[in-house]
C-alpha cells in the first residue's frame, strides 16, 4: 500500500510541475501555487461517513475552498476519484464527481453542491453511474484496506465546450494544453 501510495504521489507532483510549467510557458508570471482546502476533511486521513456513499444515497459533496489562482485563469474543474483497484469488480480510477467551468470568479463551492448536470453559477456536473446521474458520488470502496481518494483543483485557461454527455476521458481531453494550475487533497475510505 505503501508503494501505491507514494507512486499515486509522485504522479500528483509531476502533474503539479507541469501544469504550473505551462502556466510559464504561457507568460504567467511564478507566483504563490494554487491550493485547495477541504475544512471538514484533514489531507491522508479517513473521510467522514458523511461524505461516502454510505450517507444514502450519495453522500454529500464536502465545502470546498481555494485561494491564489494563477493569472490568467478562465475556470476550475474539480475531479474525485479512486485511483486504485477494486479487486472482483473489474474497477479501476473509478470518478466519483467532476464539475467543470466553476466561474474564475469562484473561490469555493459550499457543501452539498446540489445533483444535476447544469448549476445555476455555469458549472457543469459529469455524468456517472447506471442510470446516469449527474452530480457527487462520495467514496464507495468496498470492505478492506482503506481506498486513496484524490480531489484535483485544476485552474483552466479557458471554459471547456463539453456535450451534455461528456465523460471523464473527453473532459480531460479538452483540459490538455489548459491547465495553469492544480492542487491535489488525498483522504482515505472503506466501508
Amino acid at each position: 500500500m505503501r508503494t501505491l501510495l507514494l507512486g499515486i504521489t509522485l504522479i500528483l507532483i509531476a502533474g503539479m510541475a507541469l501544469a504550473q510549467d505551462q502556466g510559464k510557458k504561457k507568460g504567467g508570471p511564478a507566483g504563490p501555487p494554487l491550493m485547495m482546502m477541504i475544512p471538514s476533511l484533514k489531507d491522508g486521513a479517513d473521510l467522514p461517513e458523511k461524505y461516502s456513499c454510505s450517507n444514502a444515497p450519495a453522500g454529500t459533496s464536502p465545502a470546498i475552498s481555494w485561494m491564489n489562482p494563477p493569472m490568467g485563469t478562465q475556470s476550475f474543474a474539480i475531479l474525485l476519484h479512486d485511483p486504485e483497484p477494486h479487486p472482483g469488480r473489474g474497477l479501476y480510477d473509478v470518478t466519483h464527481w467532476f464539475i467543470w467551468n466553476i466561474p474564475a470568479t469562484t473561490t469555493q463551492l459550499p457543501e452539498g453542491v446540489a445533483a444535476g448536470s447544469d448549476l445555476p453559477d455555469g458549472s457543469h456536473q459529469l455524468k456517472r453511474g447506471n442510470p446516469p446521474t449527474a452530480g457527487y458520488f462520495g467514496p464507495c470502496a468496498p470492505p478492506g484496506p482503506n481506498h486513496h481518494y484524490t480531489f484535483e483543483l485544476y485552474a483552466l485557461d479557458t471554459k471547456l465546450d463539453l456535450s451534455p454527455d461528456a465523460t471523464r476521458a473527453d473532459a480531460m481531453k479538452a483540459m490538455d494544453g489548459h491547465i495553469l494550475g492544480a492542487a491535489v487533497f488525498v483522504t482515505m475510505f472503506h466501508r
